[in-house]
């Protein structure tokens, strides 16, 4: 694991940096959405009403495009496409940095939920297909993890920058951390062979303990993938097999109610608990947190020795006890104790990925990351 780790090093940065600039501004945004459609209010109707529209066309957006982002990344590698979303990500924040008021609102609004459809579910999918190239199997559930807790790390920095700095400063500073991400993936990224050195390396393995066929067995692996260029191919793919169609479906329904929570949560708080800021921060710092922990050590540690399905199930029942205690809260210290449920919830998508990453070739992980993914990619 530590050489995989070795290996994965500037990807691991990229992402840090990327995260960096794309969650510092969580904290914020509501006040921002809030001061540019309602001014002086702590309800607004219109602002949940965008917010979910926007995460319904990027959804929708995100169904089309991905796929054929993954398909790109097979054929012409990893770092290529990793630039497209990278860079997309700094135009929406670079439209508030310059100005908070109404017209740079509904830019922004505009720029986000265009850009969104292919920076943020397409730069999570190459950045695990990049990892499956480099990370040997059985370590791959482990690689997911700690590939999740350095984004989650860069979720944490980001939340700690927001509460020492302005709204126009958070805006300013989160577009050069995007900046940075890209300068830096350009530069120090090492694109990947598609996963030929893994095959080679399991091709000799098998010839040297040719008489055990019984792991072949235990995970048997999908037939060459057709490459998704539609999205009538794309629902042939998550069809082709059970385990594509039941992660498919987990993964839909649960980011289903992710997506709903998320939409009208913070919009909640402010209304029935006058959050600010700094309480949003607090917030997310304990989502942050929690999440880097379980996933840097949970994961790894439970993963080789439960395995990925039946710890699937407990992040599950941890995603409810989530959900739940934020519908019930009746103070506002409720959601904080909420949030600590993430320890658990959080290791859904780890989970799905590496389940269904097992069952491709090394040289279709894009695709099979890519579609995986698609039920869950418009989140953040």
């Amino acid at each position: 694991m530590k050489e995989a780790a070795a290996g994965l090093g500037h990807l691991l940065v990229f992402a840090f940096l990327f995260c960096v600039g794309a969650f510092m501004v969580a904290p914020v945004i509501t006040d921002v959405t809030m001061a540019a459609l309602c001014p002086g209010q702590d309800q607004c109707s219109l602002a949940i009403y965008l917010t979910g529209l926007q995460q319904a066309i990027t959804g929708l957006g995100a169904l089309v495009v991905t796929p054929v982002v993954g398909n790109l990344s097979d054929r012409y590698g990893r770092k290529a496409l990793l630039g497209l979303p990278a860079t997309l990500s700094i135009v929406p924040l670079a439209i508030l940095a310059f100005n908070q008021t109404r017209p740079y609102f509904y830019a922004y609004y505009v720029a986000k939920t265009l850009t969104a459809m292919v920076s943020e579910g397409a730069m999570m999918c190459l950045s695990l297909a990049y990892v499956a190239d480099k990370v040997p199997e059985a370590q791959r559930a482990a690689a997911f993890g700690v590939f999740s807790g350095a984004c989650t790390a860069g979720f944490v920095a980001g939340t700690i920058a927001t509460r020492f700095l302005s709204v126009s400063s958070t805006f300013q500073v989160a577009t050069l951390a995007a900046i940075a991400a890209v300068v830096y993936m350009r530069a120090f990224v090492q694109e990947t062979d598609r996963g030929e050195s893994l095959l080679r390396d399991e091709e000799a393995s098998l010839l040297l303990f040719a008489p055990s066929s019984s792991a072949e067995e235990l995970s048997p692996r999908l037939p060459p993938l057709r490459k998704a260029s539609s999205l009538s191919e794309t629902a042939a793919l998550l069809t082709s097999s059970s385990t594509f169609t039941r992660a498919a479906v987990i993964t839909f329904f649960h980011s289903l109610g992710e997506a709903g929570l998320q939409t009208a949560l913070l919009y909640f708080l402010k209304a029935q608990f006058h959050y600010t800021k700094n309480q949003y921060a607090n917030l997310l710092l304990i989502i942050g947190i929690t999440g880097s922990f379980s996933q840097l050590t949970m994961m790894p540690l439970l993963a080789p020795k439960i395995g990925e399905q039946k710890l699937l199930v407990v992040a599950l029942l941890g995603s409810c006890v989530h959900g739940f205690l934020y519908s019930i809260a009746w103070s506002f210290w409720v959601p904080y104790l909420a949030a600590s449920c993430v320890i658990l919830s959080i290791l859904v998508g780890p989970c799905i990925r590496s389940i269904v990453s097992k069952k491709v070739g090394p040289s279709e992980q894009g695709v099979s990351q890519e579609s995986a993914q698609l039920p869950m990619s418009y989140l953040p």
